[in-house]
């Protein structure tokens, strides 16, 4: 649409979402000379406007100064605002977050398009430029990669542009308004437009300029569209480039344009074509025998640089241009890369960080590529809208798969207190939808299509199905046939069921998949969204993974997700914490909902990621006494950039080291031996480790870095019984008060009281252990994920009868080598629930506690069985021979490795938003708390390895507290020991239950035993 003057209803009316707005192109870059081009360094012909602005905020449109724009409006007296960057987050209006619902449901009675008046925020921008020198007689634009929702442009009084779709650039010709000297540029943004019934994704809702800006220039003959397209013969050996590129410029009639195509190390392979343009367009064709391939595991980038020459044979311009040669085809209904069948492994990212909301920077970039390919995963799609470019340019480099997402949500049209009701959903079937949206699918395609990372094309997220949405799909297809369609609406809407490529949905369970999978399906699968990683989670991945080798049509899925979207805040006290939706007085919100990542917001990695990490693993390792079994599941890349590491540990202790070249094909296996000599060894629990780390360092990851891991736990049988040790025996000294019983052995002091019921005091050499009594425990601090299935409603009676638990009975007896008492309970959820906790005192000084717990039918599953009791916060270091080095439960286990691991007591509490069960380890053989010089206590397993948290504060602590800040001082180091704990589940956190086998069934028989000891 063309327009010389502004209008505020553009705003609301659906079928104007830009005007003067150029046409989208790729984002390539280009140069003046090959120098330059080779460098691939800043642009001489773009001029950076980020920075401060200046900047005046309002809390709706008719508050606005309407006409800032005007050349002798002075903003005098104006703040300043840092450009790229959200009003939000520097001062102004109101921080909000909320998931699926618009972020005005209950204020304003709306339907679409219409718009909220009241609180509609705009924000005035100012910028002043000097044009750089030799810039005066050159055509002249600006380009603002991103601003959300709705803005209108003005240069020098004169009325620009006008843009919506955030997430895109939006690029206008400024040259007819410039003048000599000081340019003042004016940009209006506002909060709400049409648009915004179109951004409905779960993340917090800002405005602003969020994305770079800035003017560029172009050379006389300049390449304005650029489209590379590579393509292999049947044997994916050798390969076809296709170029086709649109000139503008006055010298481009009789320009004349030719390429050269470089390898990887820089070396020239091939000039081409020397072709004239003809009406502004050129096409080149090349034959090139074999090539190196790209792909996630080897992404091989070529270099091709196009030179453009004017009519005189003077070179005007270089565009530099990274070239992956890669095929991604549907063979049998399967989804092929390079000729084999793929499986992502994938997450979906937003873009964020806790300071700058999704003004991400490049820093960001680079720490989430490198930890992406660090933890395994080869694929990312960009939930739920286009990323910066430069995130495609890292994803060609460092070797990810990529979903690109074109800027479409409307889930509060279509989906209400998660039950789908379409009776307004947009854009649906409506025609007046259709160019708005179909806008924001040709604005992505033709700025991403050169980048070889990208495999699919996605039509958006959660905005059900309808015709709109399947002429998108066939826009992306004509357009680009060498990628495939992605759209998990259809799910809900199958009358345009063609218009995904493949049956992708969210949160299936892995039984709903196999139901799929075994129906004869046409399409293949993945999940677009699984395993939602909201807190304490991920428990059950495997079962997804598991998948992968059974099913050739299941090909992998995409964690939800990446990141938290969490923002710093201060509490009253002035100590920043990651605050969550509501923290900021938002309402409506979604409260913690935000936080759902693998990583936390202040990108350090969580305890979760342990699991995605060996789960995601394409080079599996099998060890045993002999040797390992290696299955290199890489479609291309051998072994040899990695050496096998193994080693031999005895009850944690490591015994044997060694390294191994071994190099296995891609898709084969190998068994190697390994020197071991297990029928020698002496008696003892043994862990045999097999790794692969990288031999030199690569972009993502250092020298030494493991890859994939390996573990197998084996037991040898002594020949020998040890000998008693009786210096290590003394007698047993008992004392039977009235109230109390106290028993002696040596420097272990034990009290028990009968008025209390249990184990009261425990000195060992003269230091108590015991703060706070031991006590059965059934209860632990709800997840986000226990939470959605309502385990506070369900499982609730847990939680009383782990606060008032009464002793009915007990009673002791003693022997020359032991004492023994035996503590009775009922609790109060039902009379025929019984536990028995036993202490037995030994003569070398140790206490053997063994909990019993006898079920009855009718009753929740148990939560946890344990043991909890308080010891002196001095206790303040715990080192295990456990299951680690992270937290880890019964379903999130695969990923830890037995091994003796240590942490700062304070450190085992994860920093999720909201505080909750956390630092869990299981297969625990002994665990030792310590004071700083060292003294302290061991706990061991007895029977069976146990589960052991070690933790500043309670169960019922954690459990009452909304954020850190609302914790208590710590006064405690709190032991629980438990024979078993639930799993932590994950396939969503909004009812789906921890798998049965996960569960703890409550009217059985449970019991475990440990033993505490001096050190």
């Amino acid at each position: 649409m063309k327009a010389t003057q502004a209008d505020i209803n553009w705003l609301g009316n659906v079928s104007v979402f830009e005007v003067n707005r150029l046409n989208a192109y790729s984002d390539h870059r280009y140069y003046s000379t090959m120098e330059e081009a080779q460098a691939a360094g800043t642009m001489k012909m773009r001029y950076d406007l980020n920075g401060t602005w200046k900047f005046n905020y309002a809390i709706r449109p008719d508050c606005r100064p309407e006409l800032f724009y005007q050349s002798d409006y002075s903003s005098e007296g104006w703040d300043d605002i840092e450009v790229p960057g959200h009003i939000q987050l520097q001062g102004y209006g109101q921080i909000q977050y909320v998931n699926t619902q618009y972020p005005w449901d209950g204020l304003n009675e709306l339907r679409p398009p219409a718009l909220p008046q009241d609180k509609n925020a705009v924000g005035s921008y100012i910028r002043t430029f000097h044009l750089p020198s030799g810039w005066q007689n050159n055509p002249v634009f600006i380009s603002f990669q991103g601003v959300e929702s709705a803005f209108y442009v003005w240069l020098n009084g004169q009325f620009v542009g006008y843009g919506e779709d955030s997430f895109t650039p939006s690029d206008f010709d400024l040259t007819p308004f410039l003048q000599d000297g000081e340019n003042k540029l004016a940009v209006e943004v506002y909060q709400r437009s049409t648009g915004s019934w179109l951004e409905d994704q779960d993340f917090w809702r800002f405005s602003g300029i969020f994305r770079d800006v800035y003017l560029y220039t172009v050379p006389a003959a300049h390449i304005r569209d650029l489209r590379v397209v590579t393509d292999l013969d049947p044997s994916y050996t050798n390969g076809t480039l296709n170029l086709d590129l649109k000139l503008e410029g006055k010298a481009a009639a009789g320009a004349r344009v030719e390429a050269e195509l470089r390898d990887a190390e820089g070396n020239a392979l091939r000039t081409f074509g020397g072709v004239e343009v003809t009406n502004g367009l050129v096409s080149l064709r090349e034959e090139f025998g074999k090539v190196n391939l790209w792909s996630a595991e080897i992404p091989y980038l070529y270099r091709l640089y196009i030179r453009v020459y004017d009519a005189a044979g003077q070179l005007v311009e270089v565009v530099p241009q990274s070239v992956g040669f890669r095929k991604f085809e549907m063979i049998d209904k399967v989804m092929h890369i390079n000729g084999k069948r793929i499986v992502f492994k994938g997450v979906n990212r937003h873009e964020f960080n806790p300071r700058r909301g999704r003004a991400i920077t490049k820093e960001d970039m680079l720490w989430d590529v490198r930890t992406i390919k660090q933890n395994n995963m080869n694929a990312v799609r960009t939930s739920h809208y286009p990323n910066q470019s430069l995130w495609y340019e890292l994803c060609d480099e460092y070797g990810l798969y990529v979903i690109d997402e074109m800027n479409l949500e409307t889930h509060g049209s279509w989906q209400k207190l998660g039950a789908v009701e379409p009776s307004w959903v947009i854009p649906g079937d409506k025609p007046e939808w259709h160019d708005i949206v179909m806008d924001r699918a040709v604005s992505m395609v033709e700025r991403d299509k050169n980048h070889p990372s990208i495999l699919i094309w996605s039509c958006g997220n959660e905005s059900h199905g309808g015709e709109v949405i399947y002429k998108v799909s066939q826009y992306f297809k004509s357009a680009d046939p060498t990628r495939l369609v992605h759209y998990e609406g259809v799910f809900h809407d199958r009358r345009f069921d063609e218009t995904s490529d493949m049956e992708s949905r969210m949160y299936a369970k892995p039984a709903d998949i196999e139901e799929f999978l075994n129906a004869n399906p046409t399409k293949p699968y993945i999940s677009c969204e699984y395993m939602h990683a909201m807190g304490n989670s991920i428990g059950g991945m495997h079962k997804y993974t598991e998948l992968e080798d059974k099913y050739p049509m299941y090909q992998g899925g995409f964690i939800w997700d990446y990141i938290d979207q969490s923002i710093y805040k201060k509490d009253r006290y002035g100590k920043e914490y990651l605050a969550y939706g509501g923290d900021f007085g938002d309402r409506p919100s979604d409260y913690s909902f935000c936080g759902n990542g693998i990583v936390h917001a202040d990108r350090k990695v969580t305890a979760k990621m342990q699991e995605v990490k060996f789960l995601y693993q394409n080079i599996k390792l099998f060890p045993d006494r002999e040797g390992v079994k290696i299955v290199n599941g890489n479609l291309f890349a051998d072994t040899s950039a990695l050496e096998l590491v193994y080693s031999l540990e005895r009850e944690g202790h490591e015994v044997l080291r060694g390294t191994l070249e071994v190099n296995v094909p891609a898709q084969s296996e190998k068994t190697v031996s390994l020197p071991l000599d297990a029928d020698t060894l002496a008696g003892g629990e043994y862990a045999v480790n097999a790794a692969f780390v990288l031999k030199e360092a690569t972009l993502w990851a250092d020298k030494g870095d493991e890859v994939a891991f390996g573990q197998f736990i084996f037991t040898q049988d002594s020949a020998a019984t040890a000998a008693e040790d009786l210096n290590l025996t003394n007698d047993i000294q008992v004392v039977e008060g009235d109230v109390n019983i106290g028993v002696r052995v040596g420097q272990t002091h034990v009290l028990f009281s009968k008025a209390f019921g249990t184990l009261v005091s425990l000195k060992l050499s003269g230091r108590e252990t015991i703060a706070q009594p031991p006590a059965p425990l059934f209860w632990r601090a709800t997840t986000d994920n226990d939470k959605g299935t309502a385990m506070g409603f369900e499982l609730g009676a847990w939680y009383a009868a782990s606060l008032l638990p009464r002793c009915a009975e007990w009673k002791a007896e003693q022997k020359p080598d032991q004492y023994r008492i035996e503590f009775t309970y009922k609790l109060n959820i039902s009379a025929d629930v019984q536990v028995k906790v036993t202490y037995t005192v030994r003569a070398d000084g140790s206490v053997h506690v063994h909990n019993a717990y006898k079920g009855t039918a009718g009753l929740p599953d148990l939560p946890i069985h344990a043991l909890s009791f308080k010891t002196s916060p001095e206790y303040g270091n715990v080192e295990w021979l456990a299951m680690g080095p992270e937290e880890n439960y019964a379903d999130r286990a695969f990923g830890a490795r037995l091994g003796i691991h240590g942490s700062k007591v304070a450190d085992t509490v994860a920093p999720y938003l909201v505080p909750q069960e956390s630092g869990n380890r299981t297969g625990v053989r002994w665990a030792k708390l310590t004071d700083d010089a060292g003294r302290g206590f061991k706990i061991e397993a007895s029977a069976a390895p146990v589960e052991l948290n070690v933790s500043p504060y309670t169960a019922f602590e954690l459990e009452n507290a909304q954020h850190v800040y609302e914790l208590p001082p710590v006064h405690y180091t709190v032991v629980t020991v438990a024979g078993k704990q639930m799993g932590v589940g994950g396939d969503d956190s909004w009812g789906a239950p921890v798998h049965p086998e996960y569960r703890i069934a409550s009217d059985g028989e449970l019991e475990f035993e440990f033993v505490i000891r001096s050190l």
